[in-house]
């Protein structure tokens, strides 16, 4: 049998393998036909996951119901030939949908799918900063190859080059408070609580004194937080329907 040690990649043994370098130009259901046929040679197969967007192209996911089947599969398919290219063969870094689901019951796949898209939404955040930073790094280094001035204006700051980059609203990460942008004149406190009262962790909704527009929910944790921007994001409110804003606050 085959051992279930950590990867060489360094991943901890789980039931979900990660196959890669598979043909791009086969059919998704050809391919999950082709793969079933290969893996269900080494235990049974909850779910083979395989997408045609671009970004998931010769890639899929044979999720087994036991790591054993796992590990059997990858010591022994991985290089084998499908379509004439070599499957390149590991555990997944993270557990399948369908082995949450199996072991953990319906509320820790929904637990498990905020996680997820908390990761996603913080790895948006920190890719837009640095995309940020990149397109300011030339201005900056122009700005000081330029001779020093010493004529009027000195002293004054700076209102281009090296400033601080500024992630988009929409590349915020995840926060336990949400601010809300665009609201109806009339909104009232009681009004957002019944909004954003159903989900999870609801604290509270404020508004701001003298604003109008904007106000801002709490919840007791980001979790409560993702699922009510998720739902809320552009709905619709007040009598012309128009869609409100909803980010993360910015910390």
């Amino acid at each position: 049998m085959a051992g279930v040690g950590i990867s060489a990649a360094g991943i901890p043994p789980n039931p979900t393998v990660y196959v890669r370098n598979l043909e791009e130009r086969i059919k998704i259901d050809n391919l999950k036909e082709a793969l079933e046929e290969i893996f269900s040679e080494y235990g049974n197969i909850i779910e083979i996951v395989a997408k045609t967007n671009l970004k998931a192209k010769g890639q899929a996911f044979i999720v087994f119901d036991s790591v054993d089947s796992a590990a059997r599969a990858i010591d022994e398919i991985n290089g084998f030939e499908l379509f004439e290219k070599p499957m390149v063969l590991d555990y997944a870094k993270t557990r399948s949908d369908a082995t949450v689901m199996r072991e953990g019951g319906g509320d820790e796949l929904e637990a498990h799918k905020r996680r997820r898209l908390a990761e996603k939404e913080r790895k948006q955040a920190q890719d837009a900063l640095e995309t940020q930073k990149k397109l300011k790094r030339p201005a900056a280094a122009a700005e000081a190859a330029r001779p020093a001035k010493t004529t009027k204006g000195a002293g004054l700051k700076p209102t281009s080059g090296a400033t601080t980059a500024v992630v988009p609203d929409e590349y915020l990460p995840p926060n336990k408070i949400l601010f809300l942008r665009d609201l109806p004149d009339d909104t009232s406190q009681e009004g957002l609580s019944a909004v954003f009262g159903r989900f999870e962790g609801f604290q509270e909704a404020r508004l701001v004194p003298g604003r109008k527009g904007i106000a801002f929910v709490e919840y007791e944790t980001e979790s409560g937080a993702i699922s009510a921007k998720e739902a809320t994001s552009g709905m619709p409110m007040g009598d012309q329907g128009k869609p409100i804003r909803v980010t993360y606050q910015r910390q």
